[in-house]
C-alpha cells in the first residue's frame, strides 16, 4: 500500500500564503466598510476606540501559528520514520489546520471590534432635572470639638460625615454651606455638583472662625440671603449643631423664614451630659477650656433650642447617636417639598451595533472549536480536506 508523505507534515509555505490571503481579506473588508460609514454616516463612532489597539494582537497570533507549525513539522520528522507513523494514526489534514486558525483569527478581530462598539443611529434627548435649593448651617464653635458622641470622633467630624450622608441622598438638588460660631461665614455657594461641596467640607475646621458663640439666627440670616430671588425654587436649610445658642433670636429668624416659604430641619450634636471641651492646638490636645476661675467649662446637648428652631421653621428635629447618622426624618421632610424644574439638559445617545461582530465571533469560535487537525478514516475519501 502505498503512503500518503504529505499528511504527515505541515505545509507552513502554503500556510503562509493562505494567512496572507486572509489578512488582505479582513483588512481590505474592515477598512472598506469603515472608510463607508465614515463618509455616509455621519453619526458613526467607535464608543471605545482605544480598544482597537488589541488588533496588533493579531500579528502576534499568526506568528506564533507559524512557528508552531515549524515546530511540529520538526518534532514530526524527529519523532518517527513515514512507515511507523502510518501506523500510529492518519496524519494531519493541512487545509483543515489551517482553516481551524484562520477561524479563529477572524473570530479574534470580530470580537475585538464588538469590545470597541461601534455605533450610529444619534438620538437626541432632552432631560430635566428637578429639585430644591437646599444651605447647609454648620456650628463650627470650640463647644463642637467635644468628644461626647463616639471615642476620638468630635462633633464636627461626625457633624461632617452627616452632611456627607445628606448630599449622598440628594438628586437633583442644588446645595450650599454656611459655616458659623458668633459669626456666619458662607463656605460654599449653592451649586448641584456634590462632589466640590464635598471638597470644600473636607476644609471646614473650627478654627475658620475667630468669634466665638453659637449664634443659630445670625447663621439663617446668612442661609436666607445666598438663596438667589431670580431662581424660582422651593427651599430648605438643615442647620447641624449642638444648639447652645446664647443669642434670641434664632426663633424669630427661623419663623421669618417659614414665612418665606423656607423650610428649617435641625440635626442635634452631642449628649445631654455635660463633657468637657478640648483645645486644639496644631491638630493635638493641650488641655480643657476653663472659665475665668479656672473653673473647667462643660458642654451638652441644647435639645429644646432646636426643636423649637424646628418647630418654628415648619421642619423637623433629628438627634445624632454615635456613628449611624440617621437622617431619615430630614430626608423625609426634604422629600414632601415640592421639587423644581432647575434645568432641561440635552444629550446625544446612539445605538450600539457590537452585536453584529459579537455573534458572529462567538459562532466562528465554537465552529473552530470542533475542528480537528487529525485525520480520520473518512477524510481519505473526501477531496474538501486532504
Amino acid at each position: 500500500m502505498t503512503i500518503n508523505k504529505k499528511k504527515y507534515y505541515f505545509k507552513t509555505s502554503n500556510a503562509i500564503i493562505g494567512l496572507i490571503i486572509v489578512e488582505l481579506l479582513f483588512w481590505i473588508t474592515t477598512i472598506s466598510i469603515y472608510q463607508y460609514l465614515s463618509l455616509n454616516v455621519t453619526e458613526f463612532r467607535f464608543e471605545h476606540p482605544g480598544a482597537l489597539w488589541l488588533l496588533l494582537i493579531i500579528v502576534l497570533l499568526n506568528i506564533l501559528w507559524i512557528k508552531n507549525k515549524i515546530w511540529k513539522k520538526k518534532a514530526i520528522s524527529n519523532f518517527a520514520e513515514i512507515n511507523t507513523l502510518s501506523k500510529i494514526f492518519n496524519g494531519f489534514s493541512n487545509n483543515r489546520s489551517s482553516i481551524k486558525f484562520f477561524t479563529f483569527r477572524i473570530a479574534i478581530g470580530l470580537l475585538i471590534i464588538a469590545a470597541a462598539n461601534p455605533q450610529y443611529g444619534e438620538n437626541e434627548r432632552t432631560v430635566e432635572s428637578k429639585g430644591i435649593d437646599i444651605m447647609v448651617a454648620l456650628d463650627i464653635s470650640k463647644s463642637m470639638m467635644a468628644e461626647d458622641l463616639v471615642p476620638d470622633y468630635n462633633r464636627l467630624d461626625i457633624a461632617k460625615l452627616a452632611i456627607g450622608k445628606l448630599m449622598n441622598e440628594l438628586r437633583g438638588d442644588h446645595v450650599g454651606i454656611v459655616v458659623f460660631a458668633g459669626e456666619a461665614y458662607k463656605q460654599l455657594p449653592l451649586t448641584p455638583d456634590y462632589q466640590v461641596a464635598k471638597l470644600f467640607l473636607k476644609s471646614v475646621g473650627s478654627d475658620m472662625i475667630s468669634s466665638q458663640g453659637t449664634d443659630i439666627g445670625n447663621a439663617i440670616e446668612l442661609c436666607m440671603s445666598s438663596f438667589s430671588e431670580d431662581r424660582k425654587t422651593n427651599k430648605a436649610i438643615v442647620i447641624i449643631s449642638d444648639g447652645e445658642d446664647h443669642e434670641e433670636m434664632a426663633v424669630n429668624a427661623a419663623k421669618d423664614a417659614s414665612e418665606n416659604g423656607v423650610v428649617i430641619c435641625t440635626v442635634g450634636m452631642g449628649s445631654e451630659k455635660g463633657v468637657p471641651i478640648p483645645i486644639i492646638r496644631n491638630g493635638k490636645k493641650v488641655g480643657i477650656k476653663k472659665d475665668q476661675d479656672e473653673l473647667t467649662v462643660l458642654t451638652k446637648l441644647n435639645e429644646e433650642n432646636l426643636i423649637q428652631i424646628a418647630e418654628a421653621g415648619n421642619g423637623t428635629y433629628t438627634k445624632t447617636k454615635g456613628l449611624s447618622l440617621d437622617l431619615r426624618k430630614i430626608l423625609d421632610r426634604i422629600n414632601k417639598i415640592e421639587k423644581t424644574s432647575l434645568k432641561k439638559d440635552r444629550y446625544s445617545t446612539y445605538d450600539d451595533q457590537f452585536q453584529w461582530f459579537l455573534f458572529p465571533g462567538l459562532l466562528l469560535l465554537l465552529l473552530e472549536f470542533v475542528i480537528f487537525e487529525k485525520r480520520g478514516k473518512i477524510d481519505d475519501q473526501l477531496v474538501l480536506f486532504k
